[in-house]
């Protein structure tokens, strides 16, 4: 294994951790100064007097810390939240009523200040140019910077390292590798551009198969399948009923039968905001396991407690809500297209995401480091809610990225002075392409046109007229990290809820199909009327014709009714203007569906349908022009692969592209993945210089070597553990004839 480059050590770091205590005092005390010339009910006779205030809240907070970790361990993420609040009131109380030099009429007081305080420093720190971002995690460091220096004098490992190895692994979701090379020459990611500039690290690709999505890039990323995923929704036919990811319990099922227990987290790992566990032994919001809670009440004590880290983050969540209300604004004003709605609940959601829950992972992981898990797993999702309704190359959604890299910056230092000597691996599940979606483009939506041609036998010429713009529903896969941390908010006793979604189109069954849901999950009847109540328990739940679901530009159609997956010929017989009329539709490029072989009874193949010609996917016979031309030299083994998936749609589309890789969502998105074409297949891997990636574990994509699939990642980051000592090799072997 090659020598490991430079890396950031702990340096002076008496007088490192006295300047940052000063600073951190100075901030303080100025932000309460100004806050307190504000709030009414509150005076100060001396300057002093301010410092004195400030000096008392930070020392609150260190003596009341283990008192709230323990509170918060009996009570949970809810004792830890309304512990840190009630504390951080109280001590400011305290100390601005018995101080001498601090006059405070009432607790409401100490309220107002403490709000304004935040404010304040949250914009001097803007002003100043200053990392906002570095106050959520200031306490972390100087602890950690305290710890190395008295374990400076600590045996070097057997590796030769002075600390133990551990392995940091940071998903970017959402960002394609030509995305990040253009934040890198814009300058928006100076953190990674120093890795990559000193040799620290290196940078290349990965492919992300179809179904590029988060759920089946992460499973297979943590798990190393994603057999189990078709899709981000998909009809079941064993279950009746649409599975939904961002559901927990849903997950929670794609996780068991996925798992051997051998996952990527196995062995005290540490998995943060991720949709699936990695058989980590610590989960901290992860979406599988959110139906037992979201994590140990006492791991979240820090963000909730520390004074003005919570406060600061509501009030910078509202300045971000109005952020988006203005991009939003000059996006239309100024005629940009493609373009989709970013009114109604997509600007609250935005806004939670990019500020509170982006500061809560910070916080989170910076704790785990400072404690030493062997490995860490952090999935930020905050480029990917952006460019979804903005486009993934438009100047907010860069900015996201900019975000993102001074995380990254942060989590650096916290890794220069923790217990073990992390590397940091960089990655995302998979990139996004831009384009007008499928109904701006047919006037239409997808299910609509699928129910017309269903239901006519001569399909007729295909509207193609002027673009139709409506409100974009927000897609359910950027409600999901919400809908963890929200699950934190329900009693932990409680049983009631705890699968489903809260918020969003998905907090109910939704299945394009116009019926009404059965509120236990199955597909019932639709409501009769003077029927007086629900079918008869006795009635089997009439199932519906049709299932219609769009991943990005991943379309798919099942039958349900139907016992098996049906094939063309079944599909010719009683839909005939079905797939000539999707085919004649401009925004659809491929559909993919099973054939009977000509006199082979038992035999299948798959074949891959365009405007005018088809391509079997199984034999690769070409007739007329091939449909797959445009989508490079993966999307055969792709496509196969997906449509021989057990809940794979009877019909599999992929919307038409372009030449320059625009593509069009079939849900109200106008940054997409899910298919083919355009970056959202190019994923990114930023791996440090002392792990390799061998050349035979790499594939040809259009003249270019990569890892292919996420099981690929996979096994190398398992790899890397073993090499790194953090792993033993027992159990690594099972991928060596994979």
């Amino acid at each position: 294994m090659t020598q490991p480059g430079p890396r950031l050590r702990p340096t002076h770091v008496r007088a490192r951790d006295v300047r940052g205590a000063l600073w951190s005092l100075v901030v303080t005390a100025a932000g309460l100064g100004v806050a307190i010339a504000l709030v009414p009910g509150v005076t100060v006779r001396t300057v002093w007097a301010v410092v004195l205030v400030a000096a008392v809240v930070a020392l609150g907070d260190v003596l009341l810390r283990p008192l709230l970790r323990v509170l918060a361990g009996r009570s949970g993420v809810v004792g830890a939240l309304l512990s840190g609040l009630g504390a951080q009131v109280l001590v400011a109380w305290l100390a601005l009523t018995y101080l001498p030099g601090v006059d405070s009429d009432s607790w409401t007081d100490a309220l107002a200040v403490l709000v304004v305080a935040a404010l304040v420093m949250a914009v001097g720190r803007w002003l100043v140019g200053a990392s906002d971002d570095e106050y959520v995690v200031g306490a972390l460091l100087r602890r950690a910077r305290r710890r190395a220096h008295r374990d400076a004098s600590r045996a070097p490992s057997p590796a030769g390292r002075a600390r133990p190895a551990g392995l940091l692994v940071v998903l970017l979701d959402g960002v394609s590798r030509p995305t990040l090379d253009h934040a890198l020459q814009a300058g928006l990611a100076p953190t990674l551009a120093r890795w990559l500039a000193s040799g620290s690290h290196h940078l290349e690709s990965w492919w992300a198969r179809v179904p590029a999505t988060t759920p089946a890039s992460t499973v297979g990323l943590l798990h190393g399948s994603t057999e189990h995923v078709p899709a981000f929704r998909w009809w079941s036919r064993a279950q009746g009923r649409l599975v939904v990811t961002n559901r927990p319990v849903d997950a929670a099922d794609v996780e068991a039968r996925t798992s051997d227990g051998r996952g990527l987290l196995a062995d005290d790992g540490v998995a943060v905001s991720t949709m699936f566990s990695g058989d980590a032994a610590t989960n901290l919001l992860v979406m599988s396991r959110a139906t037992s809670g979201v994590g140990p009440g006492q791991l979240f004590v820090h963000f909730f407690a520390s004074p003005f880290v919570l406060v600061r983050a509501l009030l910078v969540t509202a300045g971000e809500w109005c952020k988006e209300l203005f991009q939003g604004w000059q996006q239309a004003a100024r005629a940009v297209e493609p373009r989709v709605s970013r009114l109604g609940w997509y600007p609250v959601l935005r806004a939670l995401t990019n500020v509170v829950l982006r500061d809560l992972n910070t916080t989170l992981v910076a704790e785990q480091l400072v404690r030493g898990a062997p490995v860490v797993c952090v999935d930020l999702v905050d480029y990917d809610e952006i460019a979804h309704h903005a486009g993934p190359l438009r100047p907010e959604s860069l900015r996201a990225l900019e975000g993102l890299d001074r995380v990254l910056g942060l989590w650096e230092q916290v890794v220069a002075a923790a217990p073990r000597d992390y590397e940091i691996v960089v990655l995302s599940d998979h990139g996004q392409s831009l384009g007008a979606t499928f109904e701006q483009v047919v006037g239409r939506s997808f299910l609509d046109e699928v129910r017309r041609l269903m239901a006519v036998r001569d399909p007729g010429p295909t509207t193609r007229g002027a673009v139709r713009r409506r409100a974009a529903a927000p897609d359910s896969e950027e409600w999901g990290p919400t809908n963890t941390a929200l699950h934190a908010l329900r009693h932990e006793d409680s049983r009631a809820g705890a699968g489903r979604m809260f918020v969003g189109p998905d907090r109910t069954e939704r299945v394009e199909r116009g019926r009404s849901p059965d509120p236990r999950g199955r597909t019932g009847r639709p409501d009769r009327p003077g029927a007086g109540g629900p079918p008869e328990p006795t009635e089997p739940p009439e199932l519906p014709e049709v299932a219609v679901v769009g991943s990005g530009n991943l379309g798919m159609v099942w039958f349900p009714r139907e016992p098996a997956r049906v094939d063309g010929r079944t599909v010719r017989t009683r839909w005939p203007g079905l797939v000539p009329g999707l085919l004649a539709n401009p925004a659809v490029g491929v559909v993919v569906v099973h054939e009977d072989r000509d006199g082979d009874p038992g035999g299948r193949s798959v074949v891959a349908h365009g405007p005018s010609g088809r391509r079997d996917l199984t034999t690769g016979e070409v007739v007329g022009q091939d449909p797959l031309a445009a989508y490079g030299s993966r999307a055969a083994a792709d496509l196969l692969r997906v449509a021989r998936l057990e809940d794979a749609g009877d019909l599999v589309l992929v919307s038409a592209v372009d030449e320059v890789g625009m593509v069009h969502a079939f849900e109200g998105l106008v940054g997409s993945h899910g298919g083919l074409g355009g970056a959202q297949n190019e994923a990114v891997l930023v791996r440090p210089a002392a792990l390799a990636v061998p050349d035979g574990e790499r594939e040809d994509v259009d003249g270019e070597p990569m890892l292919v699939g996420a099981e690929a990642v996979h096994r190398r980051l398992v790899a890397w553990l073993v090499d790194l000592g953090v792993r033993s090799g027992r159990g690594a072997d099972r991928w060596t004839s994979t």
